[in-house]
């Protein structure tokens, strides 16, 4: 989704550069063709700018832009480019030359503030709002944080290679992915998942083998201990019911469709399985409300986007994530 930013950014960068091209060769010295220039700078900076805006403080966050705000900023870019159109037409001379230069100026920071949204979102730093209760209470709804995109190894654009890790992933860790689906066909939890970005904590690595039992995770056929930010209901519990064919679950819950065969079920009765190499199993705080591996599977480690780091809104619950 960076790249979207950044594609955004070169569309403003050429257009900056077509604008001195126009001017170098005073192709803009009638007052028609200074106006519908000026107007049309308007227009597509601000509109630039409104969509940068948006992405930033809500579209890089894996859910889709909020396309009410986006079409608001432009339409006042609109608004904003007919004003500049009649500015424009009276404009002579010392004042073209000043309108000139304050638009190149605002161009400038414009597609500069986009590169490096870009640049620092796809290798430092994505903004991420919790959409559910899946990991209530440690996050809750509304909440926005930072995603330490970093911490385990910037990777190199259009691979999966990361370098210089300063940590590895480890259970409890609290990470962001990318949900593993192969297309939008694939269903899971009660739909398509295709695309979005997913917040879960780590309960198992690669190797280990994992179980659900009245609702409760085995690994390596050991209850994990309870911890302070598990939340559990007082509901009726599914038995659990060891499957006869492992091998054939094992292939079902690793390509993703064993909750289209069992559902609710695996809530509390799920296992056992074996996580595949390069791989986690991840869990919600939330327990009994968490659409997880045990619904779709394991998260492969390409699609971990980096690890939740810091609750910056709202300011009643500012604070480091543990």
């Amino acid at each position: 989704m960076e790249q979207r930013l950044f594609v955004v950014a070169c569309i403003m960068y050429a257009f900056t550069l077509f604008t001195r091209y126009l001017n170098k060769k005073d192709k803009l010295t009638t007052n028609n063709a200074f106006a519908w220039w000026h107007s049309t700078f308007l227009f597509v900076i601000l509109s630039c700018a409104a969509y940068i805006l948006t992405f930033v403080m809500g579209g890089g966050t894996g859910e889709p832009l909020n396309w009410p705000k986006l079409i608001l900023g432009i339409i006042l870019a609109f608004g904003c480019g007919v004003y500049g159109f009649f500015k424009g037409k009276k404009a002579v001379d010392e004042k073209r030359q000043k309108l000139m230069k304050a638009d190149l100026e605002w161009s400038n920071t414009v597609y500069f503030a986009g590169f490096v949204a870009s640049i620092v979102m796809f290798f430092f730093i994505q903004a991420f709002k919790i959409p559910s209760a899946s990991m209530r209470y440690t996050l809750v709804e509304g909440d926005h944080l930072f995603v330490n995109k970093a911490a385990y190894g910037l990777r190199i654009p259009f691979t999966d290679i990361r370098l210089f890790p300063y940590e590895q992933i480890k259970p409890g860790d609290i990470i962001v992915f990318q949900f593993p689906a192969k297309d939008r066909s694939q269903q899971n939890c009660g739909g398509s998942q295709y695309g979005k970005d997913f917040v879960k904590r780590v309960i198992a690595m690669p190797g280990d083998t994992v179980q659900v039992k009245n609702g409760r995770p085995w690994v390596n056929g050991k209850e994990l201990p309870a911890q302070d930010y598990e939340v559990y209901e007082n509901i009726e519990r599914v038995p659990y019911f060891e499957v006869e064919d492992k091998e054939e679950y094992q292939t079902l819950w690793q390509e993703h469709l064993l909750d289209n065969y069992l559902g609710i079920e695996l809530r509390d009765s799920f296992g056992p399985v074996v996580v595949p190499e390069n791989t986690y199993f991840a869990m919600g705080d939330n327990r009994d409300n968490s659409c997880d591996s045990r619904f779709w599977g394991p998260v492969p480690h390409e699609n971990i986007k980096g690890k939740a780091w810091f609750v910056h809104w709202p300011l009643n619950r500012v604070r480091w994530i543990k």
